[in-house]
């Protein structure tokens, strides 16, 4: 999808401002620490200037004999040594406790970060997920979020530090000369207006990288997602055409991101050398008056250098930051997507429901200007087979997402042995149905963990009975470790084993309802065989859900309901339907020759 775009720089500065509250005194503490730091810094020329000053008080030339008097005070310049040591070990010390604690308080950031979002992503309606691409999502739990807290570590202090560092800078200068001073200072609002001009042009670029990335993120996820139906349909060309086009782009946003960026530093870096010829000049002219030691002459030619380094640390530090002001908005913006509705639970006894199910006038439609279900009401008893059916694409999967309340139907109601949707919970109505999809899904982990997800206060023994039910046993036993093989993408399990899997899990929930999803459509014949045993013990004594494709697996349903282009077109069981000659007539005579 199309990331948005952070409209706005300083509202979205505030927003991660607002988010930091907690931790705003662990970072003054950090930024007090970073600038102390910058000062015992900021006085060590000073000191060497002192000590060059010292030598050069020890050193007298006597013109009537021609050689040099040396009477230098060792013990002051001594004396003056320790002192700079001590500095330089105050300031290491300083900028170190600074990088510890915004280290620590980064990670904290980056765990609270994704925490939320995590939350985030369980609380949003499944009506986002149809919309967005996985890619994207990715790219702002991982890449943004990283940007955020890695910026926040590294170019807040350096920001704070270099500020220090320029204005005690300007302040030991004044103390040296004012003459030089003056000069010095000419240079930087020249170079602040330069930077603020290449920062109000990169903005833009950088929230146009931030954007390219996620496209191209989502753009891998769907090819790594699709690689089986890009290879058989030869899909590679048009999508490394889409790829480059995407690349190109990307390569694009960061080159003049970092093409304006980059400017910053050896423009700076020109005025300060410029100004340091300036006070070179002049403090040539002040020492030969007499108006100056060589020790201030170095220590002020030290801190014109010095300056070069904070005045370029100031702006990678800013374009580090709009660039994580950015990366902020993306992930607030996500944070700030609509969520299901609050659900209050109402305290019922789900114990007692066996599976009986009313539909009583359901209305829906995925947008208020199409209704897709008008009014459909049909009474469905326990343990009995319902069947969906309908061409590709006809929206077999929106009763289901009905019943699971993954959408909130427009009107009517649906009854679950008396108890209406509207008064359970999603995750009440959860617990109520098992589920075998399509697509299998096993996670990471052992195949004793995968069969009991989600119901962990389950023994081996009774996973192992549920493995027995479903002649799944036996292949279970014949792996390496058994039970406790770990499951991963490297596991040689076909896909016929892993629905095996999925079925014996959904087994163990015990639900009183079951969904199934064509459960058997990507498998060989020998597997859906196995299968087709092991969901007939599934459905055993269940209200059950058929999904299906194929209508030879649905023929002995107690109710069938047939959808066409979003709509239910026509209700009852295979002997009706196929008397009315209609829609599923036509669908059956197009699977099979009636003889």
């Amino acid at each position: 999808m199309a990331v948005e775009k952070a409209k706005d720089f300083n509202q979205s500065l505030k927003k991660l401002f607002k988010y930091l509250k907690p931790y705003h005194a662990t970072i003054v503490i950090a930024l007090v620490f970073a600038m102390l730091g910058a000062i015992f810094s900021i006085v060590s020329p000073k000191i060497q200037g002192e000590m060059t000053n010292e030598i050069q008080k020890g050193i007298s030339f006597d013109v009537l004999t021609q050689k040099f008097d040396m009477s230098i005070d060792l013990a002051a310049i001594g004396r003056l040594a320790i002192i700079l040591l001590v500095l330089y070990l105050l300031s290491l010390l300083f900028n170190f406790i600074q990088g510890f604690i915004m280290s620590d308080v980064a990670q904290k950031i980056t765990r609270s970060y994704r925490t939320q979002l995590s939350q985030k992503v369980n609380r949003l309606p499944l009506s986002y997920f149809d919309s967005q691409l996985h890619g994207n999502m990715l790219s702002i739990i991982t890449n943004d979020v990283d940007l955020v807290a890695t910026s926040l570590n590294q170019s807040l202090p350096q920001l704070m530090s270099s500020i220090t560092t320029i204005l005690g800078i300007i302040i030991m200068m004044f103390t040296i000369s004012w003459q030089m001073t003056l000069i010095a200072l000419i240079g930087i609002p020249v170079s602040a207006v330069l930077i603020m001009l290449i920062m109000g042009k990169t903005q833009g670029y950088f929230k146009e990288n931030q954007e390219a990335l996620g496209d191209i993120n989502g753009h891998i996820e769907e090819v790594f997602s699709g690689h089986q139906v890009i290879k058989v349909n030869n899909g590679h060309p048009q999508l490394q055409d889409k790829f480059n086009g995407l690349n190109n782009r990307l390569g694009q946003a960061i080159w003049k991101s970092q093409f304006f960026s980059g400017l910053m530093m050896p423009i700076t870096s020109l005025i300060n050398n410029l100004t340091y010829v300036g006070i070179a000049v002049v403090g040539g002219l002040l020492a030969l008056e007499g108006k100056i030691m060589i020790g201030g002459i170095q220590s002020m030619i030290q801190y014109v250098r010095r300056l070069q380094g904070p005045m370029s640390q100031i702006a990678q530090s800013m374009t580090s930051l709009q660039s994580a002001v950015a990366a902020a908005e993306r992930v607030h913006l996500f944070l700030e997507e609509d969520e299901m509705s609050v659900e209050t639970e109402t305290i019922h006894d789900l114990s007692g429901i066996q599976g009986n199910i009313i539909f009583e006038n359901v209305s829906f439609g995925y947008h208020p200007d199409k209704r897709i279900i008008n009014g459909f009401s049909a009474a469905v008893r326990a343990g009995q087979k319902i069947a969906i059916v309908g061409p590709t694409g006809a929206g077999k999967t929106t009763l289901v997402n009905l019943l699971m309340k993954f959408y909130e139907i427009d009107g009517g109601d649906i009854l679950f042995d008396g108890i209406s949707i509207h008064d359970l919970t999603r995750q009440q109505i959860a617990s109520l149905f098992g589920m075998v999809l399509q697509d299998t899904w096993l996670f990471k982990g052992s195949i004793f963990e995968n069969l009991r997800y989600g119901n962990e206060e389950l023994t081996l023994e009774e996973v192992k009975a549920a493995a027995e039910k479903v002649n799944v046993a036996h292949f279970i036993e014949s792996l390496p470790h058994s039970y406790d093989m770990i499951l991963d993408e490297e596991s040689n399990i076909s896909a016929g084993q892993k629905q095996l899997l999925t079925i014996t899990r959904a087994i163990l929930e015990d639900a009183p309802m079951i969904i199934l999803d064509e459960a058997t459509s990507w498998v060989d014949t020998r597997s859906e065989v196995l299968i087709q045993k092991a969901m007939d013990t599934l459905m055993e004594g269940r209200t059950t859900f058929v999904i299906a494709h194929r209508l030879s697996t649905i023929k002995n349903s107690d109710l069938i309901i047939v959808m066409d282009q979003g709509d239910i077109v026509e209700v009852g069981n295979h002997e009706q339907l196929m008397k009315q000659a209609g829609f599923y007539y036509n669908l059956y005579q197009s699977q099979f020759e009636l003889v």
